[in-house]
């Protein structure tokens, strides 16, 4: 099968290619977030991902966190059956980590754990990644179930989200390229992927 090249005049749906851009200063993080027992729930794959209405929402409110968060970027994403990557660059203002929150720059590579907090409060000039996802797994799963209640959406299984999830400071340009080119080629490798799931059912990522 063949490969898709990153192409920024085709793939890249938020530029942030800005000439002598330091990411290591800045900040520029490759995240993934998967769903509570990598359940299937934002859509289906044949040849490329088809997302239901469940991932509009997560697209949505994705799109909606670089209004929440005045000085984030938002770079290459893919909505998954059961897991989202997407690439956040914070700019502007050097990161002010906090423990816990999978906020500081030299910690690379890891699965990190978030903590919830009140979702109204006022955030500080330079956010956390750990902030941006906290922000992002509350506004998602407070719509969906919603959609529950209101439209039949499929439950999920005590959680939407895992609690943990998965950061990597992206260093300079040429690692950024070959992370857009892993998440746009995702859903071409999905059964090969380790997150790839079957229903009860035995059907492959089926979504009702």
């Amino acid at each position: 099968m063949n490969r898709a090249k990153y192409n920024p005049d085709i793939h890249h749906r938020h530029s942030v290619r800005l000439k002598g851009y330091d990411y290591s200063q800045a900040g520029a993080y490759f995240v993934t977030i998967c769903t509570q027992n990598r359940e299937c729930l934002f859509g289906d794959i044949g040849g490329e991902m088809k997302v239901n209405d469940a991932g509009h929402v997560i697209q949505k409110w994705w799109n909606e966190s670089a209004a929440k968060f005045g000085n984030i970027e938002l770079d290459e994403f893919v909505i998954m059956p059961n897991h989202f990557h997407g690439i956040i660059v914070i700019v502007g203002a050097a990161l002010c980590g906090r423990p816990g929150l999978g906020g500081h720059p030299e910690m690379d590579g890891q699965w990190k754990t978030g903590q919830r907090r009140e979702i109204g409060q006022p955030h500080r000039v330079a956010p956390t990644v750990g902030d941006i996802i906290d922000w992002f797994k509350t506004m998602t799963t407070n719509e969906y179930i919603r959609n529950v209640r209101q439209n039949n959406w499929t439950p999920f299984p005590g959680k939407l989200w895992q609690r943990n999830y998965y950061e990597h400071l992206i260093r300079n340009e040429t690692e950024l390229n070959k992370i857009r080119e892993y998440i746009i080629n995702n859903p071409l490798n999905w059964k090969t992927d380790e997150n790839y799931r079957t229903d009860l059912n035995g059907n492959k990522n089926h979504v009702q």
